[in-house]
This record gives structure tokens, C-alpha cells and sequence, in this order.
């Protein structure tokens, strides 16, 4: 299966299944090759494989918005590892699309590894800059939760216009997607 078929928003993983420094570091290195607006390159990177950062980090997360009834994974099924992403408004003040561009990198890269993620961009901004101990320079904008993958995500078109994804009887994750032929315009 080719890499970003498998690349999915991933929220349940298998805690104890580690991802290494080198493994971290070709993901944030996938991202430093990516394109970048002007070639501005404005954003650097946090890395936690670390339990007892990551179990200061995850609190500071909120997952999962169409599931109410749901507060993220249970111990057992957190991410083991983060990406943060860092605006350094030192170099720039925007970052224009390239979190969407790298956090896509990083992404691939975990798929290519053999982990997946979540792209996370409701968070406590303050605290995590205040646990991060950043200069004022620096700006979390997004984090990338990552871990071997423990829940089945399952892709369908959408029915009824309803885009909010959901989970069936037997945990398996569903997400709606529009179909090719809705997306591609043509002129008439």
C-alpha cells in the first residue's frame, strides 16, 4: 500500500511500542526538505520520546472534537513519542502553509517507519510553551502525536453530507471522504 493511503489520523497507539531518537530525527528531517513558503524555513521542532515529558505533554492536548464522550487515549494507548511544531518569529512573522507541509512530512515519514500520528492543533498554548521553557521567540503551533498505531481506521464516502467522523460498535475509527468525482471540477 502506498504511504499516504496509510497515513491517517491515528489517535490510539500502543504506548510501550518506542520510537527512537534516529526515528524522530528522519521525521523532522523529512519536514527540513520539504518546501517551504519563500524558503523562509521559519519553523523548528521539539522532540519527546521521553515518558515523563510525554505525560506532561499529553494534558495540555484536547482530541478528538467529534467525539464528545471521548477525552483521548487511555494510559496504555497514548502516543509514545511528539513532534511540536515551532514558529520562530525571530526568522518571520508567518509561517504561511508550511505547518500543514511539514507536519504532512513528518507524517509519511512515521508511515514509511512503520508508526502513524495526529496532527493536533487544539492545545494549550501557553502551558506548553511554559513546559517547554521557550523564548519569546519561539511559538507552539501545532503537535504531532505519534505511536504504532493501535485502532483501525476505515475510510468511506460521506453519506448525507456528513463529514464528522465516528467509531462503530467495535472501535473501528470511520472517516468520511468526499469522493474523486465530487472534488475534481469540470467545465460544462
Amino acid at each position: 500500500m502506498i504511504p499516504f493511503a496509510k497515513n491517517r489520523s491515528y489517535r490510539r497507539f500502543y504506548q510501550d511500542a518506542e520510537i527512537s531518537e534516529s526515528e524522530l530525527i528522519k521525521m523532522v528531517d523529512a519536514a527540513r526538505l520539504s518546501p517551504s513558503s519563500r524558503n523562509a524555513q521559519p519553523i523548528k521542532f521539539y522532540m519527546s520520546n521521553d515518558r515523563k515529558m510525554n505525560g506532561l505533554i499529553f494534558p495540555n492536548l484536547a482530541w478528538a472534537g467529534y467525539l464528545k464522550e471521548w477525552n483521548g487515549p487511555e494510559e496504555g494507548e497514548r502516543p509514545s513519542a511528539y513532534i511540536i511544531l515551532l514558529h520562530d518569529k525571530s526568522i518571520t512573522s508567518t509561517y504561511s502553509c508550511d505547518n500543514g507541509i511539514f507536519a504532512q512530512s513528518i507524517l509519511l515519514q512515521a508511515v514509511d517507519l512503520g508508526f502513524g500520528g495526529c496532527m493536533i492543533a487544539s492545545f494549550k498554548k501557553e502551558a506548553l510553551a511554559e513546559l517547554l521553557k521557550l523564548p519569546e521567540n519561539l511559538e507552539p503551533i501545532m503537535v504531532i502525536a505519534l505511536g504504532r498505531p493501535k485502532e483501525n481506521v476505515i475510510v468511506d464516502d460521506i453519506k448525507d453530507g456528513d463529514i464528522k467522523y465516528w467509531r462503530d460498535e467495535n472501535q473501528n475509527h470511520h472517516v468520511p471522504k468526499r469522493t474523486l468525482d465530487e472534488l475534481i471540477y469540470k467545465i460544462k
